[in-house]
């Protein structure tokens, strides 16, 4: 989920900022950010609205067939 990676610093968050906001370790973000790991489904809206997008916007789409 790197897109993950690309939303955050489009909105202008650091990892320790948003881990803050979402009530998680920092670490844990860099694992989504990494693709070790994945937003749990109760975050996503979290961090939809953190970044000031939809959550479709956080997935790399470009495998999805249009």
């Amino acid at each position: 989920m790197a897109k993950i990676k690309t939303m955050r610093e489009r909105a202008g968050f650091t990892q320790a900022e948003v881990a803050e906001s979402l009530g998680i370790a920092q670490s844990t973000i860099a694992m989504w950010e990494n693709g070790t790991n994945q937003p749990r489904a109760d975050k996503l809206p979290l961090l939809a609205k953190l970044y000031g997008c939809k959550i479709d916007d956080l997935f790399d789409n470009t495998d999805r067939p249009a």
